[in-house]
């Protein structure tokens, strides 16, 4: 094998292969099928050896080529991180950062992150609301720093190497109008109530139907919701009971409008956040990535 291995092939085979699809990539890259066919085997007749097993119209890593799409994945993300830093402008590149939040994400949560960012004047920040895999695909092309959610994210088949740092974890509770409190002793005085859940592809309700069957209680939904923000102006509006952390109701119970009726023992909501290793991150955000867990 040659000492120095062509790049512009190289970089073509990455694109295949984080597509996953020769066709896609030869759009992406505004290139003929044949054209990007024919580069990949250029490649592969350089290496020796095949980089793709193709099983029918598919394109599969072998493990060689797995090996090599590690490589070539450090070797082009830190470039075009490189790029895009360059073309920042020079006054954001150490004062600006962008984050991103999963949709259905604690407004409360939210902002206690970036109050250290509010009162920074040298400091400005973006904030996006996005689906999940827009976040994920938003810190491998460098447009965010760092993404915000309630759950890790695993490595993927194509060897992305996430980073996961727990920021918090909330306590989980029974949540209704304060006037109308009931007892601790669940579930006595719970056998006529309607209740606002969370969803049910979202952990705390899973936690919540586990401390249900635990006491022999079956709970009469009215409304399962996925968007935290939405579950807080139905627990204040609606008068039904709510499982939600507190952090989310924050303001109404301390207004006194809605009250903690009872903690879910050992029931927490994790709060994580995604970043990629990367050659550079704003300080700022380094500092707020390392302070202590908001927990309770």
């Amino acid at each position: 094998m040659p000492n120095r291995i062509n790049y512009h092939h190289l970089y073509y085979f990455w694109r295949v292969a984080s597509i996953g699809h020769l066709t896609q990539a030869a759009q992406k890259l505004h290139l003929s099928q044949s054209a990007l066919s024919a580069q990949i085997k250029q490649l592969e007749g350089q290496i020796g050896q095949p980089l793709f097993d193709r099983e029918g119209r598919k394109l599969v890593l072998s493990d060689l080529g797995n090996q090599v799409f590690q490589y070539a994945q450090e070797i082009f993300s830190t470039g075009e991180e490189l790029q895009r830093f360059l073309a920042s402008d020079p006054l954001e590149r150490h004062q600006h950062v962008r984050i991103g939040v999963e949709t259905h994400l604690s407004r409360n949560f939210i902002e206690a992150f970036v109050e250290p960012l509010l009162r920074n004047e040298e400091v400005s920040f973006s904030l996006y609301a996005r689906p999940l895999t827009d976040l994920l695909e938003g810190i491998n092309n460098h447009d965010l720093d760092v993404a915000l959610t309630n759950h890790p994210v695993t490595n993927d088949v194509q060897g992305t190497l996430w980073q996961n740092q727990l920021l918090a974890r909330q306590s989980i509770a029974i949540v209704g109008p304060s006037q109308e409190k009931l007892p601790d002793a669940f579930p006595h005085g719970y056998e006529q109530q309607k209740w606002i859940l969370p969803a049910r592809n979202m952990g705390i309700r899973s936690v919540f139907e586990s401390f249900c069957a635990s006491h022999q209680y079956r709970a009469t939904i009215k409304a399962e919701v996925d968007d935290m923000a939405m579950m807080r102006l139905l627990a204040r509006d609606s008068g039904y009971l709510a499982v939600l952390p507190p952090v989310v109701v924050k303001d109404e119970i301390e207004s006194g409008r809605l009250a903690v009726y009872q903690q879910l023992p050992q029931a927490f909501e994790h709060f994580y956040a995604i970043s990629l290793p990367r050659k550079f991150m704003p300080e700022i955000m380094l500092t707020l990535l390392k302070q202590m867990p908001l927990s309770s």
